[in-house]
C-alpha cells in the first residue's frame, strides 16, 4: 500500500506578517526600558535625573503611537488557517485601555523623578517601571489566554521588585513579600485554571474558546467548569477582590509613594482588563455561573473596603495611604458591578466599568499626587498631617478636597457622580436591584471618612491662635515642591475639571468600548 506524502503548505501559510503600528505602544515602552537601563552604565551619578526624563520621552511617545489606531480596529499575530483568530487585536476597549496604564505610568513617573535623585536606584527603578509599563499595554491587546498571561506576568514581576525597591526599608521588604507570595498564589491558580480550560476546548484563543465551550463533550464539562471558575479566581486575586485583598494594605504602605498610586490605578485597570475579556469574550457560556458569583464578590468588595477605611478616621493616626488602600478596595467592588451585569445583559454595560476606571484613574493618581507633597513634610503621612493644608498650600488642598469630593461622588466632583450613576444603572438595567441598593448603602458609607479628611483640609492648622498653642508659635518654612510633583497635580486636578464640566465626554468615549 503506497501512502501519499503530506502536501506542503503554502508559503504564506508559514509567513507571519506582522502590524507594527498596531503593536507599536507597547513596544516602544520596552524599547524605551532597554533603553533607560544601557543608558544608566553611562551617565554619571550628578545628572542621574536625565534617566526620569528619558522615561517619561518613552511614556509620552508610547502615548502618541495610540493616535494612528483610532481609525479602525488592527489585528495581528493571526492564525493563517482556520477560524483566522488573532493573539493581538488593537480595537477600541484597547485603545483605552492602553491610553489608562500609559498614562497612569506617566504620571507616576513625574512623582518618581525626585525620589529616583534621592532615595531609589533611577537605572534599576525606571527600567522597572517602564517594563511593567509595556507590559500593561499589551494586555488589554491579547486575545488569547497564553498572551494574556504572559502580559499579566510582565506587568506584575517589576511591580515586586518595584514594591521593594526602598534599599533597608524593613515596611518595603515585608510589603514586597506579601505582594510576591499572594500574586504567584494566584498565577500558579490561574495557570491550572488555563490548562483546564485548554484540554477542554482544544484551543487558547479566545473566539474559539466561546465557539468550543458551546459544544464540550459530558465527560469533560467539569473539567471546562472547573478551568473556568480557577482562572477568574486567579484574577480575583490580581484585582483585590474580596477575600483575595489581603495583601492590599501593607503592600500600599510599605512601597514607594508613586508605586503605590501606579498599583492603584495602573495595576487594578489590568486586573479588570484580564476578568473582563475572559468573561465576556471567552467564557459567555458559564455567564450564568460567573455572573452570580461576579454579583457577590462585588457587594462584599465594596462593604469590606468602605468598612475598614471608615475605621482609619476617627483617631487620624492612621496613614492617609492605608485609607487610600482601603479605599482602592472599595472602589474595585463598584468597577466588578458592571461585569457582573454583562452575564445578564449582554456586554453592552462594560463601558460603564471602562468609564468608571477613567474617573478612577485620573482622581486617585491626583491624591497619591497630593500625598506625595505632604509626605516631603511628614513622612508618617498620617491623616493629621493634612489639617490646616488649605493655610499652607490652598493650591493643592483645593486639589485633594476635589479629588476626594470626586471619590465620593459629590459635586463639584460631577464626573464622580455620573461615574457612579453609571454603574448604578448598568446594575438596575440588569435586574440586579439588591446589588444597587449593597452599592447606595456603600456609597453612603464611603461620604463620611472622604468628608472628614475634606474637613480636617480646611482646619486651622495646630498651634495656631486660638488652637490651645502660644499664637506667636514660629511657623514652619515651607519647603520647595518639585517641579515634577506640582505638574502632576496639576495635570490631575485638570483632567477631573473638565471631566466634571463635560462628563458625557468619557462616558460617550467609554460606551463605545464594545468587541
Amino acid at each position: 500500500m503506497t501512502v501519499a506524502a503530506p502536501s506542503a503548505p503554502a508559503a504564506g501559510d508559514l509567513v507571519q506578517s506582522v502590524d507594527w503600528a498596531a503593536i507599536a505602544p507597547p513596544t516602544i515602552a520596552a524599547v524605551a526600558a532597554l533603553v533607560v537601563l544601557v543608558a544608566d552604565l553611562f551617565v554619571p551619578k550628578r545628572r542621574v535625573k536625565l534617566l526620569g526624563w528619558g522615561a517619561i520621552a518613552g511614556l509620552v511617545v508610547a502615548v502618541a503611537a495610540l493616535v494612528p489606531l483610532r481609525e479602525g480596529d488592527r489585528s495581528t499575530f493571526c492564525l493563517t488557517t482556520g477560524s483566522g483568530a488573532c493573539s493581538y487585536t488593537a480595537d477600541h476597549f484597547t485603545l483605552v485601555i492602553q491610553f489608562l496604564v500609559l498614562g497612569g505610568a506617566l504620571v507616576t513617573a513625574l512623582l518618581s523623578l525626585h525620589d529616583t535623585e534621592e532615595d531609589l536606584p533611577a537605572g534599576e527603578f525606571w527600567f522597572l517601571l517602564l517594563s511593567s509599563a509595556a507590559g500593561a499595554a499589551l494586555l488589554p491587546a491579547s486575545r488569547d489566554l497564553a498572551t494574556l498571561v504572559v502580559a499579566l506576568e510582565v506587568a506584575s514581576l517589576p511591580a515586586f521588585a518595584l514594591v521593594g525597591l526602598k534599599r533597608g526599608d524593613r515596611m518595603s521588604g515585608e510589603a514586597a513579600l506579601k505582594f510576591f507570595l499572594s500574586s504567584v498564589t494566584a498565577t500558579a491558580v490561574m495557570l491550572l485554571g488555563v490548562s483546564f480550560v485548554y484540554a477542554a476546548t482544544g484551543t487558547l484563543h479566545l473566539t474559539e474558546i466561546a465557539q468550543n465551550l458551546d459544544d464540550v463533550p459530558a465527560r469533560l464539562e467539569m473539567l471546562a467548569e472547573a478551568g473556568v471558575a480557577l482562572t477568574l479566581v486567579g484574577f480575583a486575586f490580581k484585582t483585590a477582590v474580596v477575600p483575595f485583598h489581603f495583601w492590599v494594605p501593607d503592600t500600599y504602605v510599605g512601597a514607594p509613594l508613586p508605586i503605590a498610586a501606579y498599583l492603584s490605578v495602573v495595576g487594578k485597570a489590568v486586573g479588570f482588563t484580564g476578568l473582563i475579556l475572559v468573561t465576556v469574550i471567552a467564557f459567555p457560556t458559564y455567564a450564568d455561573v460567573w455572573g452570580p458569583a461576579l454579583a457577590v464578590l462585588a457587594a462584599l468588595t465594596m462593604t469590606v473596603g468602605n468598612v475598614a477605611a471608615l475605621r482609619q478616621v476617627p483617631t487620624r493616626a492612621w496613614s492617609a495611604v492605608r485609607l487610600l488602600a482601603w479605599s482602592s478596595v472599595g472602589q474595585a467592588g463598584y468597577l466588578l458591578v458592571p461585569i457582573a451585569a454583562a452575564a445578564y445583559s449582554g456586554d453592552d454595560q462594560i463601558g460603564a466599568t471602562v468609564a468608571y476606571a477613567l474617573m478612577y484613574a485620573v482622581v486617585n493618581l491626583g491624591a497619591f499626587a497630593v500625598a506625595a507633597l505632604v509626605a516631603r513634610t511628614h513622612p508618617s503621612n498620617r491623616i493629621s498631617d493634612y489639617r490646616g493644608l488649605y493655610a499652607t498650600r490652598p493650591g493643592a488642598a483645593l486639589a485633594m478636597g476635589f479629588f476626594l469630593l470626586c471619590l465620593a461622588g459629590l459635586p463639584p466632583g460631577i464626573i464622580g457622580l455620573f461615574a457612579k450613576v453609571t454603574v448604578f444603572s448598568a446594575a438596575v438595567d440588569a435586574g440586579l436591584g439588591w446589588l444597587a441598593v449593597v452599592m447606595g448603602v456603600n456609597v453612603v458609607i464611603a461620604l463620611y471618612y472622604y468628608l472628614q479628611w475634606t474637613a480636617v483640609l480646611f482646619r486651622a492648622p495646630e498651634g495656631a491662635p486660638g488652637e490651645g498653642t502660644p499664637a506667636d508659635r514660629p511657623v514652619p518654612v515651607k519647603q520647595p515642591v518639585p517641579v515634577a510633583v506640582t505638574l502632576a497635580i496639576v495635570v490631575t486636578a485638570a483632567a477631573g475639571v473638565v471631566l466634571s464640566g463635560y462628563p458625557q465626554f468619557v462616558l460617550r468615549f467609554a460606551a463605545d468600548t464594545l468587541f
